[in-house]
């Protein structure tokens, strides 16, 4: 990743870059999603959970971002303070809000999915309460940089707190085999391959791809915009000074 200080050091490049990069990756996503929904809601019915099994479209890839989103904010986060640009701090404060959001999509339907197959909305499995500590830590991210008024203090404290944070990254993603839960394993990326019939494999992996566009797509528009509201503030600072 040689290249990352580099293309973070330079926001002129990146705003280049993002201005026609994210409405295609927009339209790609959009794409991607009709094309997996309508496969997956033209699949036949699982022989155990009937028509519910067509939740996990929405579901897993909401569980994927998640996960890969705190990983871009870690590593956003780990370049902020190694190497100091602001751009990589941008990346960090823009991709908080877009974690939380999937962490909740895949929380709410996980409890949608979890009542017909367990009976309940919520249980204190390994892998939900993980899931649930992911989000909290998403919340507080965003809380610690509002919280401060010095912006290069609140930079560096949520740098921190999303690195210290990443610890919770192997729980989620290893507790259902640390662990006895109601949570199925992997079924997708295993060792030994994909578990899951073609049938409602190839509309999940797609459905990931619209995720993982529509997320790209997000997080450069809040990239660009956090980069304008900083360029305005410091030009308002600059007038004041007169």
């Amino acid at each position: 990743m040689s290249w990352a200080p580099a293309f973070l050091s330079n926001p002129e490049r990146f705003m280049a870059f993002s201005r026609w990069a994210a409405p295609m990756f927009g339209v790609i996503a959009v794409v991607l999603a009709v094309i997996g929904l309508w496969l997956g809601f033209t699949a036949p019915d699982d022989y155990q959970q009937g028509q519910t099994v067509r939740i996990m479209y929405i579901h897993v890839p909401a569980a994927w971002l998640s996960m890969f989103v705190y990983v871009c904010l870690a590593v956003a986060s780990f370049l902020s303070l190694i190497f100091r640009h602001v751009l990589a701090d941008c990346a960090a404060q823009a991709a908080a809000p877009l974690g939380a959001a999937f962490t909740f999509l895949a929380l709410v339907t996980g409890a949608l999915w979890g009542r017909p197959m367990w009976g309940a909305y919520w249980v204190w499995d390994a892998r939900l309460t993980s899931v649930l500590v992911l989000f909290l830590l998403y919340l507080a991210y965003i809380a610690l940089r509002a919280s401060l008024d010095d912006e290069a203090k609140a930079a560096r404290a949520a740098a921190i707190l999303a690195l210290v944070g990443a610890i919770n990254l192997p729980i989620v993603k290893f507790s259902v085999d640390w662990w006895n839960t109601l949570h199925q394993g992997a079924s997708v990326f295993r060792g030994d391959g994909p578990t899951l019939a073609p049938v409602f494999l190839w509309p999940l992996l797609i459905m990931g791809l619209a995720y993982m566009s529509a997320f790209g797509s997000l997080w450069l528009v809040r990239i660009r915009g956090e980069v304008w509201r900083r360029r305005a503030e410091a030009a308002a600072v600059r007038a004041a000074r007169g």
